[in-house]
């Protein structure tokens, strides 16, 4: 959830470098062409970047910090200020450190550094990319992968298991990459779907890879009780649902969030604030530059439309009865609804759900997640896939992962490749026990 610098945002091109046999040129200016296409590709830095966690207590404290996001082109926000009593993370430049930690003094607001460099994680992370020519093969949840190689893993899938599993493409992006997925079913009579989005927010990598482990175990774990879990329902699941916000995370900027339509100097829709459910009502910005710019219209994004379609198409004739949606970070397992207070008809039975399903995680490894709706558990905010999806299409059980590291998380978005598989795994428990909770009071029937 970040407030990108202005000079970020004003290049919105990416040029790849160069791969291939040498070539030659006879004009000045296709020279000038080719030199530029094989340069290599400018990336977004952020060397001596801090991270502060500060805490509002007074509602002068909440003004200063709501009239620095408005100002500030250096200051990126994890959320916004809203009320006393609030913690925030921001994120702040290098040539800002001084004004900003002027201003925490001066208005004596609670603070503490979380991280001196963001830079050096970022450099850490990308050394845990797996090589893009790395063969399907070898696909595993050690390492980040990026599209191309997750798109590969997911064909090697179809054609090993032909019988189970299907590749599907919602179709293309902005940008023109395919929206692709898988759908597993293993055969039973008048199943029930759950539908699984990923990735929405580029940046969230842990989204993605998490996916592809509950691809992987629902499709090969030996554990009997996951084989049943398996074969209870059909299952959809997408990876990557902004595949040009995510490519553009490992070739540009680490910490992009948004698709990459351009508006003008800048780039890029919240996807998970694009939905037509109270548009841009509240947490979400008519400001193409801001973070969580809501779009033009409700709808307005090709990603969000394929998402829909996809839905519409598919909800009755598949009975999708369960929306799951990965995110980071946080540890929260949240429910519908994040623009209003108001609670939907089955609060009840999701709150329980989603205590069960937290405390499954801290038996299993010990973390601490929590759940509740997403208004009173993370922030309000409008336009969002899930209140979408279980207000327009009446799917019932309906649950936002905000997975590993915890609130105060020293490194954000950029999580350890060594978290990859417990945090999958963690997750993963979660979903068998939302699924197994949610039959047991009927939903499937």
């Amino acid at each position: 959830m970040l407030s990108l610098p202005l000079p970020l945002l004003l290049f919105g091109l990416v040029f790849r470098p160069f791969v291939g046999a040498a070539s030659f040129c006879t004009k000045a200016d296709q020279c000038a062409l080719d030199a530029i296409s094989q340069a290599p590709a400018a990336q977004a830095r952020y060397d001596h970047t801090r991270i502060y966690s500060v805490e509002l207590a007074t509602a002068t404290q909440v003004g200063i910090m709501q009239a620095l996001e408005e100002a500030s082109d250096s200051c990126g926000f994890m959320g916004h200020a809203r009320m006393p009593g609030q913690k925030l993370t921001i994120m702040v430049t290098g040539h800002k450190v001084a004004d900003f930690d002027d201003l925490l003094h001066t208005y004596n607001i609670s603070h503490r550094i979380l991280n001196y460099n963001f830079q050096e994680l970022i450099d850490a992370n990308y050394l845990e990319v797996a090589p893009e020519n790395t063969p399907a093969e070898e696909f595993d949840w050690k390492r980040y992968f990026q599209l191309d190689n997750i798109y590969g893993w997911l064909e090697k899938l179809e054609r090993d298991h032909p019988d189970v599993v299907k590749v599907l493409d919602m179709g293309l992006s902005t940008q023109g990459l395919p929206i692709k997925g898988v759908k597993l079913a293993f055969g039973g009579e008048n199943l029930t779907s759950v539908f699984i989005e990923s990735g929405i927010h580029a940046r969230e990598w842990i989204a993605p890879a998490t996916a592809t482990y509950f691809i992987d175990q629902l499709l090969h774990s030996k554990d009997s009780a996951v084989r049943a879990l398996a074969r209870s329902q059909n299952w959809f699941i997408f990876p990557s649902v902004n595949p040009d916000g995510y490519r553009y995370s490992f070739t540009g900027d680490r910490m992009w969030r948004k698709n990459r339509q351009i508006f003008g100097i800048c780039r890029g829709v919240d996807l998970n604030r694009n939905f037509p459910l109270s548009w841009n009502t509240t947490g979400a910005s008519g400001n193409p530059c801001k973070y969580d710019f809501s779009g033009p219209a409700a709808a307005s994004e090709v990603e969000t439309q394929r998402i829909m379609q996809f839905l519409e198409t598919h909800v009755e004739s598949e009975r999708i009865r369960t929306y799951l949606s990965l995110h980071s970070y946080s540890q929260l397992i949240m429910f519908p609804y994040g623009h209003t207070a108001e609670r939907v008809e089955n609060y009840a039975d999701l709150k329980e759900i989603g205590q069960l399903a937290a405390a499954r995680i801290k038996e299993l490894t010990g973390r601490v997640y929590k759940s509740g709706s997403i208004y009173e558990t993370i922030y309000p905010s409008s336009g969002g896939s899930k209140d979408w999806a279980h207000s327009q299409l009446k799917v019932p059980i309906t649950f936002t992962f905000e997975l590993r590291g915890p609130p105060d998380s020293q490194e954000m978005f950029i999580l350890s490749a060594k978290e990859i598989e417990p945090t999958a795994r963690e997750a993963f428990a979660a979903v068998q026990t939302i699924v197994e909770e949610a039959a047991k009071r009927g939903y499937y029937q």
